[in-house]
């Protein structure tokens, strides 16, 4: 079956100070129509790390903050699909947040 390609945006970088919050945004397009099943998928590698873990995950309709690391407690999903939105909060910004998040979309047919 042909395969359709989603553009995703984000910000290229986003600023913060210790103990505030910020929103990272992830805005995507496509030309099909946005399913039921479409999965966000936001990941963070840390500041001099090889190793990127999953932070959050929205599937089925709801979104699951990922019982690992540091984020567990200080994410807020801010997004809706249906605007073609896939946007997080993070709250009580720590120096340890410094790193490179990634906003993964999947829009099966």
């Amino acid at each position: 079956s042909p395969v359709s390609p989603i553009h995703v945006y984000t910000q290229r970088e986003v600023y913060g100070t210790v103990g505030s919050r910020v929103t990272l945004s992830c805005s995507f397009w496509s030309s099909e129509w946005i399913s039921e099943d479409i999965s966000i998928t936001w990941h963070f590698q840390a500041e001099g790390s090889r190793d990127s873990i999953s932070i959050f995950h929205y599937a089925k309709g709801q979104p699951y903050i990922d019982d690992v690391g540091t984020f567990k407690e200080r994410m807020e999903w801010a997004g809706n699909p249906r605007r073609r939105d896939g946007s997080i909060v993070i709250h009580s910004l720590e120096p340890s947040d410094n790193g490179t998040f990634t906003c993964d979309v999947k829009n099966p047919p």
